[in-house]
């Protein structure tokens, strides 16, 4: 079964805690997230962050999912040419405005404001550092979703579990459930590129939040802990070698 893994779709998240984009292929660089994954976020009042010294910050610093279920409500769009987020809410264009641009950002945190203003514990500000990735983790990696194992959380849960509740990048079909904890520091053939898994991912109170409502209807990570002895589902990996990768391309474990 193994042999048969492929995946079987591929997402980005341009801005931490927002929607995701579908894409069909892509290049994974060495190094490297996925092109434009979490390549802005929304600060939550001061977090110390400096554009000219981007560093690692905890996404508690940031609007996110695991306590603002509210921006999942919100179905935004990112074009990378000209670098504009679209938002859209309750089915209406809300706010649009090119991230790069002063007035553009002005828009956005605008809206945000707006939108949440219980929520924020200051002015909401777009954060970009030439070169970072938000990402919940400080090395820069691909995150890995088997969708047997998202299946079996479904199975326990005794309700339907959105697989992008865990907001991956790269999801897998053709692996048994939790196949791919068997797989920490070896390395895997996807598509084109190489990759080397890392780490197990500790699911937090993000995947609780229905991703197309933005309610919290299913506990995922009490979930896991009781019918299977953990918090974790999927995986993250370091890009080590170059290439393309598209949906339907076949994953070779070492």
């Amino acid at each position: 079964m193994t042999n048969q893994a492929r995946i079987d779709a591929i997402y980005r998240y341009p801005v931490k805690g927002l929607s995701p984009q579908r894409l069909a292929r892509l290049t994974l660089s060495a190094g490297e997230t996925l092109p434009a994954d979490r390549l802005y976020a929304i600060e939550n009042g001061p977090s110390g962050f400096d554009p000219a010294r981007p560093a690692y910050f905890p996404k508690q610093r940031f609007l996110m999912l695991m306590r603002n279920e509210r921006l999942a409500a919100l179905h935004t769009d990112y074009d990378e040419a000209s670098h504009t987020l679209s938002i859209q809410w309750e089915g209406r264009a809300a706010a649009r405005g090119d991230l790069r641009s002063k007035d553009g950002r002005l828009a956005i945190e605008a809206f945000f404001r707006r939108f949440m203003p219980k929520e924020l514990r200051g002015p909401p500000k777009v954060l970009f550092g030439e070169g970072h990735s938000f990402s919940d983790v400080a090395k820069k990696v691909v995150s890995i979703i088997n969708l047997a194992s998202v299946a079996a959380v479904e199975t326990a849960a005794g309700a339907p579990v959105n697989p992008l509740r865990f907001r991956g990048n790269i999801y897998v079909s053709g692996w048994p459930a939790w196949h791919e904890f068997g797989l920490l520091d070896r390395e895997i053939t996807v598509g084109g590129a190489r990759l080397k898994t890392v780490k197990r991912i500790q699911r937090c109170a993000a995947t609780e939040v229905d991703p197309d409502t933005g309610i919290r209807d299913v506990a995922v990570p009490r979930t896991l802990m009781d019918n299977f002895g953990h918090a974790d589902c999927g995986v993250y990996a370091e890009v080590i070698g170059t290439g393309e990768i598209a949906v339907g391309d076949t994953i070779i474990c070492a």
